[in-house]
């Protein structure tokens, strides 16, 4: 059996909105893996701070360049609804938000590459998908049972 390619991976710039009148610029990792059908990475490389990476459904990352998508953690939603130019992607943990504002065309390019590797709706196709949906489960009833 070949080995094929089996990750995608782009660089995007996203302006980091500390406030109404305060941004800057910073690099974003995106990042798939065919092991991971469901989930996009992005990493967020803030000057001064270790990397911080989020996981979260590739899916709502799709939803979210046409329309306003996501509860809790994770809201995606195009700038303006009617025109394909910008996404707002807002990351909330406890009390403290962070807004980001990407152009919409390379983040649908990436998620045009992770098309080609795992088509939408093939993910539960790849062989190996329910073990490491078990192994997730498991690791995050654990991590709610210990917070709650």
């Amino acid at each position: 059996m070949c080995e094929s390619v089996q990750a995608v991976q782009a660089e995007v710039m996203m302006s980091f909105l500390v406030s109404e009148e305060l941004s800057f610029r910073i690099p974003v990792e995106l990042g798939y893996e065919a092991r991971d059908p469901y989930a996009v990475r992005l990493t967020f490389h803030l000057p001064g701070d270790a990397p911080v990476t989020w996981a979260f459904g590739r899916e709502l990352l799709i939803d979210g360049v046409g329309r306003p998508v996501g509860e809790g953690d994770v809201r995606v939603s195009p700038l303006d609804p009617d025109a394909l130019g910008e996404v707002l992607i807002r990351l909330q943990v406890g009390a403290d938000q962070a807004v980001f504002r990407s152009s919409a065309a390379p983040l649908v390019a990436f998620l045009d590459r992770t098309d080609k590797l795992v088509p939408l709706g093939q993910e539960a196709a790849l062989g190996d998908f329910d073990a490491h949906l078990d192994e997730a489960l498991d690791r995050i009833l654990a991590e709610e049972q210990s917070a709650g």
